[in-house]
């Protein structure tokens, strides 16, 4: 049994092999970040097992990969690269990766809201451009924050932001409850939500999730932080809200093209903080995430 590590980044090369074990399932680390999915028939041959971090598995492709059996997905978002239903139609099961950095992204996206109620990157920028701008921020303190979706990383952000004297509200598609947060219709969150902060897996269900018309029913002056997907949100009613200035400040880690096209409308507005698609990039992570990645392969190998 064979695996094939096909796009990894220096990083995760290294971490790969440190986490290797004896007797573990012979893994191939490429180490091209950059590969295209029409590498893919050429670069798999014979391998039965794939780890994929990023790079695109359209079902066309996969039909040119024979051997191909397994796609491991370094984490939870394989929808956003493969259709899961039709590669398992050839053959091929999709794994994905949960919680490996829930921690690291309840973390992110604080540091998200934190700086955008301070207009931290804005206030940067000035300053690099010999500019002093001085702006009034938003505190935080006694405001409410609502999380639309309630997993592992909401769970971590109710944390974090009840310690530090947030009102936590969370909307679920099922039933939950938490110590600390309280659970609400969907509205009532929107509405009462001075930070609103995205945790939905992307799925046929929650594709587009937050419309035009939900926000419009945002609270006036609140602020957006995506570290889910982006194609949960209607970019163009979002832009739309942040140019108007209904929204305050939008703060995004994901983007419905990756990286940020180069002249793109969210790149030019002052109350957008942008970050590169990192929110679950810390060693303690990548980690988890690798080794969740090779449990993955040896049960495969072991028959399981």
């Amino acid at each position: 049994m064979r695996a094939i590590f096909v796009d990894a980044n220096s990083s995760l090369a290294a971490v790969t092999r440190r986490l290797l074990r004896p007797g573990d399932p012979a893994v191939e680390i490429l180490e091209d970040p950059d590969i295209t999915a029409a590498q893919l028939p050429a670069l798999l041959r014979d391998a039965p097992i794939a780890i994929d971090d990023h790079t695109a598995f359209p079902t066309d492709i996969v039909r040119q990969c024979p051997a191909l059996r397994h796609v491991v997905f370094l984490g939870t978002g394989a929808r956003s690269y493969m259709n899961p239903e039709e590669l398992a139609g050839l053959g091929v099961t999709v794994h994905t990766i949960k919680g490996y950095g829930d921690t690291a992204v309840a973390e992110h996206a604080i540091s998200l809201m934190w700086a955008a109620a301070r207009d931290v990157a804005a206030m940067d920028r000035g300053i690099r451009a010999g500019g002093w701008p001085r702006t009034e921020g938003m505190q935080l303190t006694g405001k409410t924050i609502g999380l639309i979706g309630y997993g592992g990383i909401a769970a971590e952000v109710a944390r974090i932001a009840g310690g530090s004297g947030m009102r936590v509200l969370a909307w679920n598609r099922s039933p939950k409850s938490a110590p600390g947060v309280e659970f609400v219709d969907l509205d009532t969150l929107l509405a009462e939500s001075h930070v609103v902060s995205l945790h939905l897996l992307l799925n046929d269900e929650t594709r587009g999730f937050l419309s035009a018309e939900r926000i419009a029913r945002i609270r006036p002056g609140a602020i957006l932080v995506n570290t889910a997907r982006a194609a949960v949100v209607d970019e163009a009613a979002m832009i739309a809200a942040l140019e108007s200035g209904r929204l305050r400040h939008a703060a995004l880690d994901v983007f419905e093209t990756e990286p940020l096209p180069a002249g793109h409308r969210l790149a030019a507005l002052p109350n957008v903080t942008l970050t590169s698609h990192s929110a679950f990039r810390t060693p303690e992570a990548s980690d988890n995430l690798i080794e969740a990645a090779l449990e993955h392969c040896r049960r495969i190998a072991a028959g399981g």
